[in-house]
């Protein structure tokens, strides 16, 4: 409703101004009410959409008609004055519009330069010193024992793979986003695709708290590249914000239309009206911020699910979130 408010408040503008040109017909001429008639369209177009313009713009036309253009209380026009005023009205309107669009778009663009410079200065930097700081107390402590450089290594592994899951993200934003991901489709194995995506993640993390639920499933037609990503970015998030570590659920399972994909973690709750917006490229919930990540994970998964003709959606459930992904048989393998 909000959202909406300046198509109100222009319909009230033009209230307004009928009235006051009713008040003051005497002392005004038709020229002086038409300019009038133009605020509600100039209001409203500064937004930027077309639709909202095109309204304000017919219901201004049809009050300065109807109400002072002669014959007065009817849409007869028999002066070309008037057509070319009613003209005009669409005229400002568009060419406000078109100004506001490109406006809005610069400042989307200013908005993802912003993001992006978030992740390259935040979510890039923070593995790079964890790996810095590891390596320096390996190469200046001789008296770590085996233990402990094991552990160092580890978060030196973590660390790397972490900076790879974005920096592969934000390569793969880019083509997808330009229109240069060309699909290779070839069988596809599940069961494969879930341990390779595993493999960008501690061993650990894994085996504590992700159960998998897998049924029979036959090869899929798709591309193995993009549906690795996918599995690791659905990973990716549910590590992430689960609360409390606890278990993480994964579901594959197909019928004879389509696999099914669901991903369920504990989280706290979410509102449904944020919930909608998550798969939204750059777009993070507000009470996150000490979460390290770029908020395009999901935004990729999207992407690649509607190459492949699938949809995705997330529920709000069971004091968690769900992600629930349908991929369409494309391809039927042949079963000997």
């Amino acid at each position: 409703m909000k959202k909406n408010m300046y198509i109100i408040n222009g319909v009230l503008v033009l209230f307004l101004i009928t009235f006051i040109s009713k008040l003051f017909s005497d002392s005004l001429d038709i020229i002086n009410i038409a300019l009038l008639h133009i605020i509600p369209v100039v209001i409203v177009s500064m937004h930027g959409n077309e639709k909202s313009t095109i309204f304000i713009t017919l219901l201004s036309v049809i009050f300065f008609n109807f109400l002072y253009v002669p014959p007065l209380y009817s849409f007869n026009v028999h002066n070309e004055l008037y057509i070319w005023s009613f003209i005009i009205f669409g005229l400002v309107g568009w060419i406000i519009t078109y100004q506001a669009k490109n406006l809005h778009s610069q400042k989307r663009q200013n908005e993802i330069k912003e993001s992006l410079l978030h992740i390259v200065s935040h979510d890039l930097r923070t593995p790079l010193a964890t790996i810095h700081g590891s390596i320096n107390l390996i190469m200046n402590n001789k008296n770590l024992d085996d233990a402990k450089i094991k552990m160092l290594l580890e978060d030196i592994n973590d660390s790397s793979l972490r900076m790879k899951r974005l920096i592969t993200n934000l390569l793969d934003s880019a083509r997808l986003s330009s229109n240069q991901m060309n699909l290779k489709f070839e069988w596809c194995d599940f069961e494969d695709i879930i341990g390779v995506a595993l493999e960008e993640f501690p061993t650990k993390l894994a085996d504590e708290n992700l159960q998998l639920e897998i049924g029979n499933l036959n090869l899929y037609w798709g591309d193995n590249t993009l549906l690795t990503q996918l599995l690791i970015n659905l990973f990716d998030n549910a590590f992430k914000y689960n609360s409390n570590n606890d278990l993480i659920k994964l579901s594959i399972h197909a019928n004879e239309k389509s696999f099914v994909v669901t991903i369920f973690n504990k989280s706290d709750t979410i509102d449904n009206k944020k919930i909608k917006n998550i798969f939204d490229k750059f777009y993070r919930l507000e009470d996150t911020n000490d979460i390290s990540g770029s908020g395009i994970g999901l935004a990729i998964c999207k992407s690649i699910v509607t190459l492949h003709h699938g949809t995705i959606q997330a529920i709000s459930k069971d004091n968690g979130i769900e992600i629930r992904i349908t991929l369409p048989i494309l391809k039927k393998v042949d079963v000997v």
